[in-house]
């Protein structure tokens, strides 16, 4: 789900901002973005000095003359990992779980069979890809996870996968290297339960959805079936056509991995989510709250759902092979950016997602 691949470097650099309006400056990025990716449609937010910019372009479905409006859902992807992260913070200030919680005391009980390897591992080496976890499970074990969220036992699904997870041995030792880990963001999620006996989708809605005010976020793939209600993901490259899926459970991944990407939202609602990242509110969570979501371990460049550059960029991308969404906090500048498609063609999209950053970056 983490795609990196465009030039990281062009991300930090400064430049002086252009004298355009929030409006004009999002509608041109819009449309380089859209120009240059051949995506169906595209979305692009961003927060820069005190001002912010929403714009669209480009249609719902390939082969339709649907546009994008500015209320449309974009389906994030490993974005969502923050978000989890963001939620562990909540109920370690509540007391309902603590960063350095072990699974094998949280798990232990439920997945007794769990490898011995993982039972000192705690939930912020879990959140910093430090868990030696695989990245994903094979279809084999996926399969009978298949389903919308709506009809399946979201929780015992988690468990599910967390325990066949956690009973194969680790791909390296717990703590001594990085893999991107999609299963270690489902244990997250499994823990939170555990501890709280509520769903973590219901866990998002109440510490992280309700409380930042970001009204159009749910699960899943966005629209209804057989109604252009919303962007479609689509299937395919954009050089060989795209084919537009409709939003059932073939359009996304299993609601178990929801921990580690399944969030929709508009592109108001991620802009505000960045936001409140910057603005880090001591009212929602204390300075050391905040801090456990933005400074990485020593040596390390990834926390809680963030790639951290070393001047202080923090930034993350994701696809479920439909969409692709990249976002970018510069926290010392106070900017934000937000760049959606509904297209998951990384191959296609990387080089032009990171040629719109650059240009933002640079202030244009």
């Amino acid at each position: 789900m983490l795609r990196l691949a465009f030039a990281i470097a062009l991300l930090t650099a400064v430049g002086v901002a252009r004298l355009v309006s929030a409006d004009e400056l999002a509608q041109d990025l819009a449309a380089d973005l859209l120009a240059r990716t051949g995506a169906p449609g595209v979305a692009v937010a961003y927060h820069r000095d005190g001002a912010e910019g929403l714009a669209m372009a480009g249609v719902r479905a390939a082969r339709s003359d649907t546009p994008i409006e500015p209320d449309d859902l974009w389906h994030l992807g490993s974005n969502t990992k923050s978000m989890t992260a963001t939620l562990v913070a909540r109920l370690a200030e509540a007391g309902r779980i603590g960063w350095d919680d072990t699974v094998g005391a949280v798990l232990g009980a439920v997945i007794p069979e769990m490898d011995p390897a993982y039972r000192d591992v705690t939930i912020r080496q879990l959140l910093a890809h430090r868990s030696g976890l695989v990245a994903n499970l094979g279809v084999f074990h996926v399969l009978p996870l298949v389903g919308m969220a709506t009809d399946r036992d979201l929780m015992a699904d988690r468990l599910s996968y967390a325990r066949v997870a956690l009973s194969s041995p680790p791909e390296y030792g717990p703590g001594t290297d990085f893999l991107y880990s999609n299963a270690g963001y489902v244990v997250v999620g499994a823990m939170l339960e555990a501890a709280t006996g509520i769903a973590w989708e219901t866990l998002m809605a109440r510490e992280v959805f309700g409380p930042l005010g970001l009204t159009s976020a749910g699960f899943g793939p966005p629209g209804t079936v057989d109604a252009l209600d919303q962007p479609r993901g689509h299937q395919g490259t954009i050089a060989d056509g795209l084919t537009p899926m409709e939003p059932d459970a073939r359009a996304d991944n299993v609601p178990a991995l929801g921990p580690a990407g399944t969030v929709h939202m508009s592109a108001a609602d991620l802009l505000a989510y960045l936001v409140s990242h910057l603005d880090t509110d001591p009212s929602y969570l204390s300075p050391a709250g905040w801090a456990a979501l933005h400074t990485p371990e020593d040596g390390h460049d990834y926390v809680a759902g963030w790639v951290a550059l070393p001047d202080g960029t923090l930034l993350h991308a994701g696809s479920n092979t439909f969409w692709y969404v990249l976002v970018v906090l510069w926290p010392e500048r106070d900017e934000a950016l937000m760049l959606a498609a509904n297209a998951g063609d990384i191959a296609a999209l990387d080089p032009a997602f990171g040629d719109i950053a650059h240009l933002f970056a640079e202030g244009g």
